[in-house]
């Protein structure tokens, strides 16, 4: 069988470009070994932030007497086993979502595991029950994402020591836990647990929590961290995880030289790694460099027709990054001319409690780059739907360049911020000012009104190299 495009891999880039591909009038064909949506929909994104939504619940409702609720004296208690049970069928849920907008767009879904082969534009499928077959298409597109990095020092089980997958379908609350690494991932799981009553300890190599965002957004997370009793240990290096009969044991060495730490379970969050391996790159031809597929603007590898997106090309690993270059992907193979996807104006959110989210040059980097700044802040104290809803840690931190007044960066901590970065993406994108912002009117009381707040604040601050 042949087609105009075949997409290897559903998730968020994968169904992303089938999707446009087959709204351009291409005849496209998607290929899945799993389930369709991919790793995020499946076993990241989607589940986690059902269970932290699970979470947030449960914390409401051990808090319910400071919004003048009375709950019976033991009644709120945390499930874990429903939690995760709830959490699978989101996933499932959303997954036949995908099944449905593939087939409203007349994409072809193949169940198997697909492979390039010597021959230009073909594809080989193997089906669960090893029959293989051939497939050719005019242009292929590499969408096989990611999964949870291992080392071999920190040997994985998947029950005393996990990665992330398996913390999403754990049934029984572990009284201790070391998560090792403090990005999105640990980050999120360290809130999970520790919210439900798990004394976590959280290991991060580099000198900060949160290591990709802006200093002092860190610091708050740390702060906040600390306030929920979670063990914060940065600039710290893990030697080895082992497990014995009763525990497992985590060798660190940090400030105060080399330590053991006992645990229940230990959750290695130490990044991802592409699914590169077993899809016959090197018979097609296709470079690869550190681990990762190189292409070009267009998404093009070094083999004729074959492109590739998404978790597996050296660019953010972000499902909403992957599917911008899905949609650029789809749309060059049609012949139309998009513009080039802005690496430069990126959201990224962690799902902690209280969340972060941030967009563009953090302090450090702008100064790096020889911009002159104004900094505006708007401290989550100072709002009134903060404090109303009883969660005022937080802040607005936005950079501006100022000799131009343009947005260079926004760094958000605090209730609701994912939510929030929406409104400078879309401003950076569009070459916006602080004076552009302080005179759009926000509603109010909103969270969002600190954004305005902040650029104001912006005015009255500057920040001179």
């Amino acid at each position: 069988m042949s087609y105009d495009v075949m997409v290897i891999g559903s998730g968020p880039g994968g169904y992303a470009a089938a999707i446009r591909c087959a709204q351009l009038g291409l005849r496209t064909a998607v290929v899945e070994r799993a389930e369709l949506g991919g790793t995020c929909l499946n076993w990241g994104c989607i589940p986690t932030k059902a269970l932290l939504k699970s979470a947030e619940v449960y914390r409401y409702a051990s808090h319910a007497a400071d919004y003048g609720v009375e709950i019976a004296e033991g009644a709120v208690r945390p499930d874990l086993a429903r939690m995760v049970e709830r959490s699978r069928g989101v996933a499932e849920q959303m997954s036949k979502g995908i099944d449905f907008l593939l087939k409203k767009n007349q994409v072809d879904v193949i169940i198997g595991t697909g492979s390039l082969t010597e021959v230009p534009h073909t594809v080989d499928v193997t089906a669960a029950d090893g029959t293989v077959t051939r497939y050719e298409a005019k242009h292929i597109i590499l969408a096989t994402g990611a999964r949870p990095r291992e080392f071999p020092f920190i040997p994985v089980d998947g029950k005393r020591i996990i990665t992330s997958r398996q913390a999403l379908t754990l049934t029984e609350l572990p009284e201790t836990m070391v998560v090792i690494g403090s990005g999105a991932i640990g980050a999120e799981f360290a809130t999970f647990f520790s919210t439900l009553g798990t004394r976590v300890t959280i290991v991060e190599y580099a000198p900060a929590l949160a290591p990709l965002e802006d200093e002092e957004i860190s610091k708050l997370l740390e702060r906040s961290f600390r306030k929920a009793k979670i063990t914060v240990m940065t600039g710290t290096e893990v030697k080895k995880a082992e497990t014995t009969d009763k525990e497992c044991l985590v060798t660190v060495a940090g400030k105060k030289g080399e330590q053991v730490l006992e645990a229940d379970v230990v959750l290695s969050a130490v990044g991802i790694a592409a699914n590169i391996e077993g899809i016959g790159l090197e018979a097609a031809g296709v470079r690869v460099e550190r681990g990762k597929v190189v292409v070009d603007e267009h998404y093009r590898t070094s083999a004729e027709g074959i492109y590739a997106i998404g978790d597996m090309i050296p660019t953010a690993a972000l499902a909403h990054v992957a599917t911008a270059e899905a949609i650029h992907c789809a749309e060059f193979i049609a012949g139309r001319n998009p513009e080039a996807v802005d690496y430069a104006v990126i959201p990224s959110c962690i799902y902690t409690t209280p969340e972060v989210s941030s967009v563009g040059l953090t302090e450090a980097q702008a100064k790096e780059q020889g911009y002159r700044l104004r900094i505006g802040r708007f401290p989550y104290t100072a709002s009134g739907k903060a404090t109303a809803a009883g969660n005022r840690d937080g802040m607005v931190k936005l950079i501006f360049d100022a000799d131009t007044d343009k947005l260079l960066g926004a760094h958000l901590f605090g209730l609701n911020v994912t939510e929030m970065v929406a409104e400078p993406s879309i401003g950076m994108t569009l070459g916006t000012t602080a004076e552009d912002i302080i005179r759009t009117i926000h509603p109010h009381p909103t969270m969002s009104e600190g954004i305005m707040e902040a650029a104001a604040a912006s005015h009255e601050e500057a920040i001179h190299l």
